[in-house]
């Protein structure tokens, strides 16, 4: 009990500041939270992406729409969905509509951390600056002057740490999903060019088979 009693004593001492640095705090938590579970269930995962590439890359494209079906994520949908395209042409319109659409997605809320990241250190410096006018108010006293701005100075100064912790939380969650959206990009551009390789490559096949029928029919003639 003393220590929360002490700790809310610390924290009253930082003043008004610190109770909209506390609610940027908690928006920290809840968006690491809400974003750690909805990639849990939309990301389709890096091992994902390295076997498909590796049976398409191998030329086992049954086995290689198996394990999309079979897969779970915004990835592996938009894979076996343009896998089934009737033509090439909505097969890469599908692909870049969706998967533009699944990293607006992804990237939703992380555009208040970086925010967070900003703003906190700059309301702890607030925080700090009124609590310093304060401190130097004391110059109106006529005793015990030196005491009373150290120790007004030192109170100021919780703000800015507390803003700096606040801060350095905010940057770390960020930087955590910046790097999975960058995973999941980089992914994304690999799986979709090797379907777009494979369905060019059939469409060449096709045409090749139709031009030898037509000279065969010709010879014939």
């Amino acid at each position: 009990m003393e220590y929360i009693a002490t700790g809310i004593e610390f924290f009253q001492k930082g003043g008004a500041v610190m109770y909209v640095l506390v609610l940027c705090s908690l928006l920290v938590a809840a968006i690491g939270v809400e974003r750690a579970l909805y990639y849990r269930q939309a990301d389709s995962g890096r091992e994902f992406a390295r076997r498909f590439s590796q049976e398409m890359a191998s030329g086992r494209f049954g086995e290689a729409a198996s394990l999309a079906k079979a897969a779970s994520g915004a990835l592996a949908s938009v894979l076996w969905t343009a896998m089934h395209k009737p033509s090439d042409a909505q097969a890469a319109h599908h692909m870049e509509l969706q998967t533009g659409i699944e990293l607006s997605r992804f990237r939703q809320r992380l555009y208040y951390l970086s925010v967070i990241v900003t703003m906190a250190p700059l309301l702890g410096l607030l925080g700090t600056i009124s609590g310093m006018i304060s401190s130097f108010s004391v110059f109106n006293v006529t005793a015990g002057q030196a005491t009373a701005i150290t120790g007004g100075v030192g109170e100021a100064l919780i703000a800015t740490a507390m803003g700096l912790c606040v801060a350095i939380a905010a940057l770390t969650v960020h930087a955590y999903f910046t790097q999975r959206v960058e995973n999941i990009v980089t992914d994304m551009e690999l799986c979709c060019s090797l379907v777009e390789e494979h369905r060019a490559e059939l469409l060449a096949a096709a045409e090749d088979a139709q031009d030898g029928s037509y000279v065969l029919e010709g010879g014939a003639l």
